[in-house]
């Protein structure tokens, strides 16, 4: 079965990551006035989903509820009825994917990054997203660290689009600690690409200038640059990447080279 193609015209453009958040002013990131200012914006939107009670996903990056909402809970012990009561701290609720998508309602590309915490596939997890990926009339795609959930959501959704996320993992101590050397390298070199059915990239910027990284880029295959907050970082992601995943202070250079390059609509 052939890969699922990435739109270059559609999703090549800056990305707001976690939506276009500032916890300044109380925009908090994955939140819906977070996702709604990227809509505004005309950005892409990036967002971290990840399993609650039963599979259900939900629009979180952390593992827990302490940094973000002061609460002594595990995302993935939370029932529906835990995760509907959850507030962030301007009263807007914290998104279930399906909350999120009927938000987008399709104005905008989603890159929906899946969260496993290097604990392997959850199936019911990934069936639900596959299910509501599969549904959504807009453009989205799908990516994760972890290459066995892009192989597994190939086989449950076969037309919607994956990627790998990636950094040079072999100089990261806790990867190499959770891993071993050996996978982490490989996870670097993004080995797994064809097999998890991969047909773009999200790389850290400090780390673009790779072999992989070309080699991805000769033969045609859209790379994202993540997480850009500066202006030195920009400047690697337009040399070494097709479009920046951005956040911070960094809007009126996005806005920019958006004009510049034409990549927002």
């Amino acid at each position: 079965m052939a890969n699922a193609v990435l739109d270059r015209a559609t999703f090549v453009r800056p990305i707001a990551h976690r939506g276009l958040h500032d916890a300044e002013r109380g925009v908090l990131e994955n939140s819906a006035p977070a996702f709604a200012a990227a809509i505004a914006g005309g950005f892409g939107i990036e967002c971290d989903v990840r399993s609650a009670v039963g599979g259900m996903p939900v629009v979180f990056h952390d593992a827990d509820c302490q940094r973000l909402l002061g609460l002594a809970l595990e995302v993935a012990s939370l029932g529906a009825t835990e995760f509907a009561a959850l507030n962030y701290p301007d009263g807007s609720p914290v998104l279930t994917l399906a909350a999120l998508l009927a938000l987008v309602e399709g104005r905008v590309p989603v890159l929906v990054e899946l969260k496993d915490d290097w604990k392997g596939a959850d199936m019911d997890f990934l069936t639900e997203v596959a299910r509501l990926a599969s549904a959504y009339r807009g453009p989205l795609a799908v990516m994760s660290f972890e290459p066995q959930l892009m192989a597994a959501m190939s086989q449950l959704a076969p037309a919607v689009p994956r990627g790998l996320v990636a950094a040079d993992f072999a100089t990261d101590p806790q990867v190499v600690r959770v891993l071993g050397a050996p996978r982490a390298a490989s996870l670097a070199e993004m080995e797994a690409f064809e097999t998890a059915g991969a047909s773009f990239a999200a790389y850290h910027v400090e780390a673009l200038a790779t072999p992989a990284i070309r080699r991805l880029r000769q033969d045609g295959l859209p790379v994202f640059a993540w997480t850009v907050r500066d202006e030195r970082q920009l400047a690697i992601a337009v040399e070494h990447a097709d479009a920046p995943i951005f956040e911070g202070g960094i809007r009126s250079a996005i806005d920019h080279l958006s004009c510049s390059t034409g990549q927002r609509q």
